[in-house]
């Protein structure tokens, strides 16, 4: 186990250090900054010394390792727009968009898991091809569509639920529903293939034999088996939650990092967008590392393998 941990720990830092600098290069290739700070109308004069102010004169590899270096000692730069430290404005905003991508997270499998069940113990009938109808909705459906949805419902016709804010956990209810059921599909059609293949292994026929009851069977043999490889996808889905709520936190007005995000791209503020895309897509390695290791512990075959 250590030595599959130590294999996967090195691919997660390799990986980081190529995404950041993927984000890195990609964010400068969008455009000239320098142009865009001066301004429409700047002289070039002016642009130039916008450029030697913020570094930008330098070669591209440069400010990359000096960028790198103080991101490595939590120095992310000051916003060219909000004027304050960027790891503050960032840490300010990350609870909100972690609460939102775990309720949303918890949304998600508490509706495809028990339809996938379902549809697993009804293959190819009418509960089945229902169960798929409705994960087909789910991933066809846009998620601001179906926020907007949500908000005609339960925030106009039937005013039980806050539209927009983020003070209670009632504020939570509505954009979770409208981001986790966006991601429920792939999670209920995973968990129907997979317990229809553990359900037609020699230790399930074993156990039937043995008289043990058909909830004993599904839950306590069959389904513990069967979540194994969506352990892989809720921490990809986690990941995808966490960057992907751009839409939704914009929509519900919630003050997280994919509010911050659209604030920032729109006022090209680089320092804050380069931060939030490199901290999330280390928070995603992250995750990603973790799932690989919960599973090698879950099936030994992995870390064998």
């Amino acid at each position: 186990m250590l030595g599959f941990t130590l294999k996967r720990l090195g691919l997660a830092v390799l990986v980081a250090v190529a995404v950041s600098a993927a984000a890195f290069l990609l964010l400068r290739a969008s455009g000239d900054v320098a142009t865009a700070l001066a301004g429409e109308g700047a002289r070039a004069g002016d642009i130039e010394n916008i450029r030697r102010i913020y570094g930008l004169d330098r070669p591209l590899v440069v400010q990359y390792l000096d960028w790198i270096g103080k991101m490595a000692h939590g120095d992310f730069g000051q916003s060219l727009y909000f004027k304050t430290d960027v790891l503050a404005l960032v840490r300010d905003k990350l609870p909100t968009t972690a609460l939102l991508a775990l309720f949303s997270l918890l949304f998600a499998l508490a509706i495809s898991i028990p339809l996938g069940i379902v549809a697993a113990l009804h293959p190819n009938s009418w509960i089945d091809r229902a169960c798929l109808a409705l994960a087909v909705l789910g991933q066809a459906l846009p998620n601001f569509f179906f926020a907007l949805i949500l908000i005609l419902v339960f925030a106009v016709m039937l005013p039980v639920l806050p539209v927009s804010g983020s003070e209670t956990w009632a504020n939570f209810v509505l954009p979770s529903v409208a981001l986790g059921y966006y991601v429920a599909p792939p999670f209920m059609r995973l968990a129907r293939a997979g317990m229809i293949e553990v359900l037609a292994s020699d230790y399930i026929r074993t156990a039937r034999a043995k008289g043990l009851s058909g909830a004993s069977i599904v839950l306590k043999h069959a389904l513990v088996n069967a979540l194994v490889p969506i352990v892989a996808l809720a921490a990809v889905q986690l990941g995808f939650l966490l960057g992907g709520s751009v839409v939704i936190e914009t929509v519900f007005a919630l003050d997280g990092l994919g509010y911050l995000a659209y604030q920032s791209i729109s006022h090209l503020d680089l320092p804050v967008t380069q931060a939030i895309v490199t901290l999330l897509s280390f928070i995603y390695v992250g995750l990603t590392l973790g799932a690989d290791l919960v599973n090698a512990w879950l099936d030994p075959r992995i870390r064998v393998g």
